[in-house]
This record gives structure tokens, C-alpha cells and sequence, in this order.
């Protein structure tokens, strides 16, 4: 799931209904930023639960996925748990992946496809606690009001725009992303051959106009694209990739390093029961809303737009799996990468 920032926000048999529930998230993180949660914000640190001391730096982009990040910045849930926590922008998982084996940074958040992929090729990640999971609607196929793909077998030898690949391979023949690997699952069940449609890469930003101009037929977006095609352009889902086997699937998390698990474990215990504490006060609208308008450049009027996913407090060893295992049975692993065990890089 490619998270979007603000300079690249332009933002079953029919049309799926849209959830109720909207929260818009533009994801404004401009290079360089960082964003700093002192330890002297809120006082002394709290006696209840797990504490730190000094500073996490955590690679992230700004936005619906990780709103909860921020809200435990702009609560003081990192201060009262003892640790600085500094967010500094990541423009991939390649480069996050790069930044944690060097020591750059400590904390890194993003797709669990991308992670696991990069574990596969080099195993030193550790995941510290899981961040987003699906919910219907939050990432989706779409197609112009009046186009004849009016089901997933219409996508069948039609061309589908998508976000270009961060850490795993590009290719015809198999899933790409966090993205394609859950609609890839999607469209078997469906009885339709992924190998069928034509997946084209692009920007991001890219991916309405590409649709708007006839470039592509359909395009395969998270929000804050969803909102801007469905806003702009009238723009109707024609599959939901988070359904059937991929529904409520974990889209993204947080990792670390091998090495910085085993010399920091109060730190990463600290932020971890920070970060729970943080995604549950997700589960509320507000907090999510402020957060995002604060630290993401979100306009008010909008903050009600955009389809929420799910913020766990917890971190359920077989749902993450439940990825890995899809990896493999798309062959969405590196060359001789073979099934991945979740359960060895869990930080306990």
C-alpha cells in the first residue's frame, strides 16, 4: 500500500457500496521533515506500563495509515513512556529498509508485502507491532462512470494503472506490491487469470489523470487516491481487493533491525506500548482527524472523506502470516525466497 504525499495528491457484478465511515488523509511530508515528541512535554514520564529513555527516530510518511504515530506525538504518549520519538520522511521501503540496516533510523513504518520481501533477500528486520489493517473500501479498482468493466471479469485483457513498486520486483508474472498482491488474490478467486490484465506503473500521482484520459481503463488505488477519483471524476469500484481471503488483511507495520532489537529492547518496548495506547484512541474519529489536519497538511472540510482501515492493539502472529503464506502462493517472493516464518522476526 503506497502511502501518498501531499505533492503527489491530486486527490461484484457492479458498483460496490461505500462504507459509511470516512476519514480524509493527505499525506504532507515534505524531504526533511521531522516531527519531535519531548521527553519534557508532558512532565515527568508515566509509572504505568513500559518505559524508555532517549530517542527513537522512526522513517514514516504522513498519513491514514499511520495516523496513530502522531497522535501519540501530539498527546505525549511517547513522552509519558520516557523515549523522544523524531518522524522523519522515508521515500520508499527500499530507502527505509537501506536507513535501518545503516543505523539511520530505529523505527521504520510500511507495507508488510515490501518488509517481507526485503527479509526474504537480507533477514535483519524485526516487526515491533502492527499499525493498519484492511477494511472494505480502502484500497479498490476503479473505472469511469459508463465503462463497460462493470465486474472483475470485464478487467480480463483491459489495462490497470497502479503505484510503481518500493522494494519488490516488478514483473507481468506475479504480484508487485502490497497493492497487486491483494487484488491478485482477489481476482483468482474471481475465476480471473491476473496474468489477463495489463498492470501498468505510474506515479501515483499519476493514476487519475491516467484514468480521466483514457490512458488506462481501470486503476487500483488506496486513499487518498480513491477519494479523488470517486470526487473528481465520478469514478466507480468494480472490485474491492480486500474481500474473501485478503478481508481485514494487515497492510502495514512497524520494523526494526536485528541488531538495534537486541541493544535498545526497553526503548522498542516503550514505544511499542506508546504507539497501542496511541491506535486506540484511533478507534474514534477525532483523534485521527486532528492528527492528520496537524501533521499532514489536511484540510477541515475534507477531513471526513476518506475510508478508514483498522488501527490492531495487538499484534496477531496469524494474520500477519496470512501475507507471507499469499506471497508465496503468487510466488511473490525473491527467487529461492522461499515461505516465510512471521514468527521469527515478532520483537517479543
Amino acid at each position: 500500500m503506497r502511502l501518498v504525499s501531499a505533492r503527489d495528491w491530486a486527490r461484484s457484478g457492479g458498483a460496490i457500496s461505500r462504507p459509511g465511515r470516512r476519514v480524509v488523509g493527505v499525506a504532507a511530508a515534505a524531504a526533511g521533515l521531522v516531527l519531535v515528541a519531548g521527553c519534557q512535554l508532558f512532565g515527568t514520564s508515566s509509572a504505568a506500563g513500559p518505559t524508555g529513555s532517549g530517542t527513537v527516530t522512526v522513517a514514516a510518511t504522513p498519513g491514514v495509515a499511520d495516523a496513530p504515530l502522531y497522535i501519540g506525538i501530539k498527546d505525549g504518549l511517547f513522552s509519558q513512556a520516557g523515549i523522544t520519538v523524531h518522524v522523519v520522511a522515508g521515500s520508499s521501503v527500499g530507502a527505509e529498509v537501506s536507513a535501518l540496516k545503516a543505523g539511520k533510523v530505529d523505527v521504520a513504518f510500511g507495507d508488510y508485502a515490501d518488509f517481507f520481501y526485503a527479509q526474504q533477500m537480507s533477514p535483519d528486520l524485526n516487526i515491533v507491532a502492527n499499525g493498519y489493517d484492511a477494511a472494505p473500501g480502502v484500497m479498490e479498482v476503479l473505472t469511469l462512470p459508463g465503462s463497460h468493466i462493470t465486474s472483475p471479469a470485464g478487467l480480463a485483457g483491459k489495462t490497470i494503472g497502479t503505484a510503481g513498486p518500493q522494494e519488490m520486483s516488478y514483473s507481468t508474472e506475479k504480484p508487485y506490491s502490497e497493492e497487486t498482491l491483494a487484488t491478485w488474490s482477489v481476482l483468482s478467486s474471481d475465476n480471473v487469470k491476473p496474468t489477463s490484465v495489463r498492470w501498468q506503473t505510474m506515479q501515483t500521482s499519476s493514476l487519475v489523470s491516467a484514468l480521466q484520459n483514457h490512458q488506462v481503463d481501470a486503476i487500483l488505488a488506496t486513499e487518498p487516491t480513491i477519494y479523488a477519483a470517486e470526487s473528481q471524476l465520478g469514478a466507480i469500484p468494480v472490485l474491492d481487493s480486500c474481500t474473501g481471503a485478503t478481508a481485514n488483511l494487515p497492510l502495514a507495520g512497524y520494523f526494526t533491525s536485528t541488531t538495534y532489537a537486541k541493544k535498545n529492547a526497553a526503548n522498542l518496548a516503550a514505544f511499542r506500548a506508546a504507539l497501542l495506547k496511541a491506535q486506540a484512541h484511533a478507534g474514534m474519529a477525532a483523534p485521527v482527524q486532528s492528527a492528520l489536519q496537524h501533521y499532514a497538511g489536511l484540510q477541515v472540510e475534507t477531513a471526513s472523506l476518506v475510508t478508514l482501515g483498522t488501527y490492531p492493539t495487538s499484534l496477531q502472529e496469524a494474520d500477519l502470516q496470512r501475507v507471507a503464506n499469499i506471497m508465496f502462493n503468487l510466488n511473490a517472493e525473491p527467487t529461492g525466497g522461499g515461505s516465510l516464518s512471521v514468527s521469527s522476526m515478532i520483537d517479543r
